[in-house]
């Protein structure tokens, strides 16, 4: 049971960054499947491919309005995040980590929600609007649903996600280091997708390019902290002094808890509430209306400790 406990503590990327469900519910079933698979032989690849099928699926079963078909959705899109947990710990346990599989799971998660957002929208677009809206015109949805879940979905969405993992590598990176962190830049993408031909490498440079695109949206959002990041590679190379690296996580910690709010778990709660309660609707509104206020607040915390940071080693 100790080097079980110690094998799934192992996977936490740190404890700083972790979130509750994961520590005590999403890791430890990820890690168990991992267990699995290894004596299986079965290839992480796999995994993540297993995790796509189960998350498009469970966006297909979310089309239908009725509690079966919105209880199996529910159970499969979240035994594909533990497959999604589950391929990284098999990766590290096997060494078998390719390029195929970074691409494939950095693709994974959004095409489980694009198909979900799809659904919904295919679902709703002949439905009444809520609480009588046009009623006596016999209004529906109709283009109004695409048009929401296209500002939650583009605009909200991925803005949140992208920034919320950015800052956790921020975290990671004066925690652990380079080595503890994916803290990549654009600048560093391009280079090493110039630097490759294109024979032999087209689906790679592919996620190089978009990846770039990617780190760069990450980069423009955060104007404070790349002014306080270029100061600190500028004094100190990769030798920052701990002294900095533990004041600056002190500060960045209390915000961790929002990078978690605005990663999966919470988003995927809402999602079942709207779908239990048949009104489907209501999570492109969470994600409009709660998860951007919380985006806003996350980013105006954050760049002004930057900022701080920056007038006290400049």
């Amino acid at each position: 049971m100790s080097t079980e406990k110690k094998g799934i503590e192992a996977s936490f990327k740190s404890m700083d960054t972790e979130e509750f469900l994961d520590i005590y519910f999403n890791r430890p079933v990820g890690y168990a499947w991992a267990l699995f698979f290894k004596k299986l032989g079965i290839h992480p690849n796999v995994v993540t491919i297993l995790s796509i099928i189960l998350g498009m699926a469970a966006g297909v079963m979310f089309y239908f309005p009725d509690m079966k078909h919105t209880l199996i959705g529910i159970f499969l899109l979240m035994w594909a995040n533990h497959y999604d947990s589950c391929d990284g710990q098999l990766a590290r346990m096997t060494g078998k980590k390719t390029r195929w599989g970074r691409m494939l799971d950095g693709f994974a998660g959004d095409l489980w929600f694009f198909t979900i957002y799809v659904a919904i929208c295919l679902r709703l677009t002949n439905q009444p609007m809520p609480f009588g809206i046009g009623a006596s015109e016999g209004m529906t949805w109709g283009i109004y649903i695409w048009l929401l879940a296209l500002l939650s979905g583009t605009i909200c969405h991925s803005k949140q996600c992208t920034l919320a993992d950015y800052y956790r590598n921020i975290h990671l990176f004066f925690l652990k280091g380079k080595t503890g962190s994916e803290l990549d830049n654009f600048k560093q993408q391009r280079e090493i997708f110039h630097s490759l031909p294109w024979k032999g490498n087209f689906w790679w440079k592919a996620f190089l390019y978009f990846y770039g695109n990617y780190t760069r949206q990450q980069e423009q959002m955060t104007p404070n902290f790349q002014r306080f990041y270029a100061l600190v590679q500028q004094k100190y190379g990769d030798d920052i002094p701990q002294s900095l690296r533990d004041e600056f996580r002190a500060a960045s910690l209390p915000l961790m808890k929002y990078t978690n709010i605005l990663t999966f778990n919470t988003r995927a709660i809402a999602l079942y509430i709207s779908l239990l309660i048949g009104e489907p609707w209501v999570y492109f509104m969470f994600e409009i209306v709660v998860m951007t206020a919380l985006f806003v607040y996350m980013r105006h915390q954050h760049e002004a400790l930057s900022a701080r940071f920056y007038q006290k080693y400049a």
